[in-house]
Order: C-alpha cells, then structure tokens, then sequence
C-alpha cells in the first residue's frame, strides 16, 4: 500500500451554497472553512488545495451572540503615524457585511499562499442573489 496525495490538477471542485441567514457567525465561519480547505474530502492533503468553491448569501442576516455587535472592534491601519482605524461589528455589518463573514473565515484558513488562493473561492454577496447559478451548486443548511 503506498499513501496516495492529492495533486492540484486531479481534485474535483465543487460549488456549495451557503444561506447565512440567522446563522451564528463562528459555527458558519467553521463549515465555510472547512469547505474551501477540503478537510471534508478523504483526499485532504495539507499542502494542496483541494478545497471547493462556496457562495454565502444573506450576509447581512447573519447572527452574533452575546455583546459582540456592540464590543467586537475591528481594525485597520494605514502604514501612517496615527493611521489605525476602528470599526465596530455594529457599524461593519450595516456598511459591508460581506466582509465580516469573510474576515471570520480568514482567521480559520492558513496565512500562506495556500490560504490565500483558498480565500479567493469564497463568495459573499449581501441578499439573495447571485451570479454563480450557471456552476449549479449544491445548497448547504
């Protein structure tokens, strides 16, 4: 028996759909990454991505629990003296909810070049629709 390794160009991608609607943010978070990284394939190997596309809806809907819409800060900073920025989840999520799932989910995938190709199949849209219905994908509860 010889152990067998995925090969980029050999794994099968798919494309999941993901509503976010009432969903916790961390759970969601969870399952996205899961998904994009393959963990959920028999052939997982840790240095190829054999991950799958998933596209989130509803982001705006999306749930935190506890005091998090009021105390999680997130920040930013411009590469100048004085130039952190902070936002809260309150604010984040009426301006650009997308970004908070997709912040979430970066913090689960590797920071590397393979957590960033990883990243690029992940894609969040703010309602219900979305130009991907063409890849057919499979609904997610």
């Amino acid at each position: 028996m010889r152990t067998q390794f995925a090969k980029k160009n050999e794994t099968e991608r798919k494309w999941h759909l993901i509503d976010a609607k009432d969903a916790v943010l961390g759970r969601l978070a969870t399952r996205i990454a899961t998904r994009l990284r393959g963990k959920d394939k028999p052939v997982f190997t840790p240095n190829v991505d054999t991950g799958d596309f998933v596209i989130v809806v509803n982001a705006e809907k999306i749930r935190l629990t506890g005091n998090k819409l009021e105390d999680k800060i997130y920040y930013h900073h411009s590469g100048y003296p004085g130039g952190i920025k902070a936002e809260t989840a309150k604010e984040r999520l009426n301006k650009k909810p997308e970004e908070i799932i997709r912040a979430a989910v970066w913090g689960m995938l590797p920071k590397s070049r393979l957590g960033r190709a990883m990243l690029k199949k992940l894609k969040v849209y703010r309602g219900t629709e979305h130009p991907h219905s063409a890849q057919k994908p499979g609904i997610i509860q």
